[in-house]
């Protein structure tokens, strides 16, 4: 407990440090997704449906539709909860698709 209470008194509110990063990442880790969609010309298109956020060694991967839709570093990734906590913006160089800079918008399930 009092692990957790440090913490929290500790973490990072600075969005650029690897620290808030790390965080940002393990909060998210294990959502069950909806829907995953990408930003095209302030356009969203769904690419994906039904998968999973999960770390893997530095890196995040988004997977949806039996595939995965972006794997990204930690480190380089730029990650934002929706205000309505149901979902987050992730803008990061995809190593899926050679390094282009994506921005994604994961939709998680709703459990009641």
């Amino acid at each position: 407990m009092f692990k957790r209470v440090f913490e929290h008194w500790t973490k990072s509110k600075n969005p650029k440090s690897k620290r808030y990063k790390w965080d940002m990442a393990r909060r998210i880790c294990g959502y069950h997704v909806k829907y995953v969609s990408e930003r095209i010309d302030n356009v969203d298109e769904v690419i994906g449906k039904s998968g999973s956020l999960n770390i893997k060694d530095d890196e995040l991967l988004v997977y949806a539709s039996f595939d995965v839709l972006m794997r990204c570093k930690i480190e380089e990734m730029d990650a934002a909860e929706l205000m309505s906590k149901d979902g987050v913006v992730i803008t990061a160089p995809d190593l899926e698709h050679g390094g282009k800079i994506r921005t994604v918008i994961v939709h998680y399930v709703y459990y009641r």
